[in-house]
């Protein structure tokens, strides 16, 4: 089944990273896939055009259906492969619920970090306004604190809706990863770094790890001062 998959991504993406966690997960190694490059602009290929209007990655495609979307492709591979792999969304309502709550929830932390990080990389230093990335800065933190809230009232060893991997984690995750890469102080975030070192070797997460990033493992220090 797998043979009639393909994926075009892009290393360190997060949403390409979760989906092919997800499809890891799922025991559907086999897949074909296309690493493109986002410096080369490789992403705006022709191929893509075709497949994804928004010419965006992941760009993912399973015989005749295209799902581009990498919340919904994930939520796809669970509802078509239920029975194979992993079990990623559990069968009781509430345990669905924080799963699923978690899920978009991860949008929340993104956008934060990417707020600190992209101010700092891409507004020109003139223009840059010491207020406004102070703003930033203290709303990435409580949304920080928020998450080790989480954990810290799951228990030690939970993963971010439980004691079972699931969704959740599928799709946070790669977002979680970036904050260790960019040296975000272990004291902001103490119990999401714990969970990050919990999962960090878990086979479906080594085995998508982002190429560059195991060629370079160090990444930039953009939350070191955080």
């Amino acid at each position: 089944m797998a043979q009639k998959m393909m994926l075009y991504w892009g290393s360190g993406s997060p949403p390409c990273w979760r989906l092919m966690i997800a499809l890891e997960e799922k025991k559907l190694q086999g897949y074909k896939h296309k690493h493109l490059s986002f410096d080369k602009k490789e992403h705006q290929c022709e191929e893509v055009k075709a497949l994804n209007p928004r010419v965006q990655l992941p760009t993912f495609k399973h015989g005749d259906l295209v799902v581009n979307e990498s919340f919904a492709a994930c939520l796809y591979l669970e509802s078509a492969f239920k029975s194979q792999g992993a079990r990623l969304i559990p069968e009781d309502p509430a345990e669905q619920a924080l799963v699923y709550q978690r899920m978009f929830e991860t949008d929340n932390l993104q956008q934060k970090m990417y707020d600190v990080a992209y101010y700092e990389w891409f507004v020109p230093e003139g223009e840059r306004h010491e207020s406004a990335l102070k703003r930033n800065k203290e709303t990435l933190v409580a949304e920080l604190k928020l998450w080790d809230g989480y954990l810290e009232k799951m228990g030690k060893g939970s993963f971010l809706a439980g004691k079972d991997f699931t969704m959740a984690d599928v799709v946070c995750f790669p977002v979680i990863a970036y904050f260790p890469r960019f040296h975000c102080p272990k004291e902001k975030c103490p119990r999401l770094m714990e969970y990050y070192e919990m999962v960090k070797d878990r086979p479906s997460i080594k085995a998508s790890w982002p190429p560059h990033w195991l060629e370079n493992p160090e990444g930039p220090d953009t939350l070191k001062n955080l």
